[in-house]
């Protein structure tokens, strides 16, 4: 168990890592080498710069529709993806992994503030897991993986809060840490076959959605010609 746990922390890191870090890079690349290609084509070159700068910061920051519906949903789903992200990235002991892995390393998170946002991603995952199945408009639009991303997100957290804070045999905690590191691993390789990828787009998303309304010249023409309507009056 414990040469398999190395071998997980090291070697397989190392591949999971460089696979997520790829797939990222191609999508990103493929994306923005169409973002470009479609500005070229655009028979309007003019962007709403400001509007589009507003939108995404409205994204990044969804005060607004806190008004709108789902109140509490929303609220949980911001709290978990706070944690989702600062854990992983700041928690000491992954730092360290880091560190070991690749020689790079950043200042870590308290450990307090590590124990309270785990704890909140636990109970807010559980939570909107438990919403997704009860709540009857979430239940219709959510699809197979939305279950599956839930519950993979959750088993790292678990198993890690597990490991370190309840007083479990060296043979549970070897286990447990195990399925946490693999796990991780698992949503690394995962993330740029699945729509998590497109979050390395979100920074673009409201550039992308003025873009698509820029048709280029002639594209009036190509429609018509497509429906069999040209020289039909409108």
């Amino acid at each position: 168990m414990e040469s398999l746990l190395e071998f997980a922390r090291g070697p397989l890191f190392r591949i999971s890592f460089a696979i997520m870090l790829l797939g990222l890079g191609r999508i990103l690349f493929l994306d923005l080498w169409g973002l470009y290609k479609a500005y070229q084509k655009a028979g309007n070159k003019k962007m709403p710069w400001k509007l589009i700068f507003d939108r995404t910061l409205q994204w990044f920051f969804p005060i607004k529709r806190f008004a709108t519906n789902r109140h509490v949903y929303s609220i949980f789903s911001i709290i978990f993806h706070i944690g989702l992200i600062i854990v992983p990235i700041f928690l000491f002991a992954h730092i360290n992994l880091w560190n070991q892995s690749i020689g790079i390393s950043w200042p870590a998170i308290p450990y307090w503030w590590a124990f309270g946002l785990s704890l909140c991603v636990i109970i807010c995952g559980l939570y909107m897991l438990i919403a997704r199945m009860t709540i009857k408009p979430m239940h219709f639009l959510s699809r197979g993986q939305d279950y599956l991303w839930l519950i993979l997100l959750l088993v790292p957290f678990v198993t890690g809060f597990t490991c370190a804070n309840i007083n479990i045999s060296s043979a549970t905690y070897q286990f447990f840490m195990l399925i946490h590191v693999l796990s991780g691993e698992l949503i690394f390789i995962l993330i740029p076959f699945t729509k998590i990828a497109h979050s390395v787009l979100m920074p673009f998303s409201q550039l992308i959605d003025a873009l698509a309304w820029k048709f280029p010249p002639g594209t009036d023409e190509d429609v018509s010609i497509t429906l069999n309507k040209k020289g039909v009056p409108i």
